[in-house]
């Protein structure tokens, strides 16, 4: 039996009996239904106590203290607009009625704000030199180099697991036992962690030659060196609608040219155009692939992604771009690190 079917009562069923259900139970209220489970009203604590006030007893009857004018959804509508709902009526629980007017599910906010399992892999690339951030990666490598209170990769493994990601890959070279000592099998965050171990660089298509098996779901890959707000089921969601091979994420990157650029033809001067900047979309090392991509990629050898990507586009197959509004800060230089370490508790905080 569903644990909601549990909060139905009888209207004639004793307050004090419906105040031991309301406290049992994790929805804080009781719905009062007739024979054929037709909702006649719900009751709350707060509805209890506001009879109890006017000197209703606790043994008189349910009915008396309903509320029999609740707000319902039915099963047609979205989770978002009854989390609209929830929110504009500042409600905890909101009772599912069929066209009958009968109980089928009671939605939870709580329930409905906590992201749904996502079962597609993530694999996290961090196995680099982190060479342009010395002397801080002589010692650490760069995926656990802190920025504001816990490790770049840490940041990382939350935003995912924020957005439902529960199975990660992490591939790892440089100095790896200390990024495994760190993270473990991921039961710390209620997760699972495996590791792919290159022995050399790889690349970062590369390493998913590494991977024991091919995954079932479109997975995510992204480099472990990032600082994004990006959308990870927004990102999925693009993927699939475009029914993709490849999906990558790119970002706007701007470019001053320092001098006055002279437009000619041949030896005629058409004009000068006074340092202007150049607008172009740069790979944001964040992927998506759909789980046949992996045929493409070579066994043991380097092979970067966008040499897949490349792959897709000469045998015609469907790439795509998603392009990245929010914020994101590569980390390769020690300017970058200054960077994130100042704008990580307004961003992330």
């Amino acid at each position: 039996m569903e644990s909601w079917m549990n909060i139905l009562v009888q209207p004639d069923t004793p307050i004090l009996k419906v105040l031991e259900i309301i406290d049992v139970g994790a929805r804080q209220l009781a719905l009062v239904v007739d024979e054929n489970r037709r909702l006649l009203g719900t009751v709350t604590d707060g509805d209890i106590r506001r009879g109890l006030l006017k000197g209703v007893l606790l043994e008189s009857s349910v009915k008396i203290v309903m509320n029999a004018y609740p707000i319902v959804a039915t099963p047609y509508d979205t989770r978002e607009n009854i989390l609209s709902l929830m929110k504009l009526k500042r409600l905890h629980q909101i009772p599912v009625l069929d066209e009958d007017g009968r109980v089928v599910h009671v939605e939870v906010l709580s329930d409905l704000l906590r992201p749904k399992l996502k079962d597609n892999w993530v694999v996290l690339m961090a196995g680099g030199l982190g060479t342009r951030l010395h002397p801080l990666t002589q010692e650490c490598p760069k995926p656990l180099l802190k920025v504001g209170d816990k490790p770049l990769l840490e940041t990382i493994l939350l935003n995912f697991i924020e957005h439902g990601f529960h199975q990660f890959y992490m591939s790892v070279n440089y100095k790896s036992e200390m990024i495994q000592a760190y993270f473990g099998d991921g039961s710390r965050w209620n997760v699972t962690i495996k590791y792919l171990h290159e022995d050399r660089a790889l690349g970062t298509a590369g390493a998913l030659s590494l991977l024991p098996e091919k995954p079932t779901l479109p997975m995510f890959i992204m480099n472990g060196d990032l600082l994004t707000k990006i959308n990870f089921d927004h990102l999925l969601d693009f993927h699939v609608t475009y029914q993709a091979k490849g999906t990558m994420c790119i970002r706007e990157y701007d470019f001053q040219v320092p001098y006055g650029v002279v437009r000619i033809d041949k030896h005629r001067m058409l004009g000068i155009e006074e340092k202007p900047i150049k607008r172009f979309f740069v790979n944001a090392g964040i992927y998506v692939l759909d789980p046949t991509a992996l045929e493409l990629i070579p066994t043991n050898e380097f092979f970067d992604m966008p040499s897949l990507f490349d792959k897709f586009v000469e045998t015609q197959q469907q790439a795509v771009v998603f392009p990245i509004r929010e914020y994101w800060l590569d980390i390769g230089r020690i300017s970058d690190f200054e960077r994130a370490n100042v704008e990580f508790a307004e961003v992330f905080g």
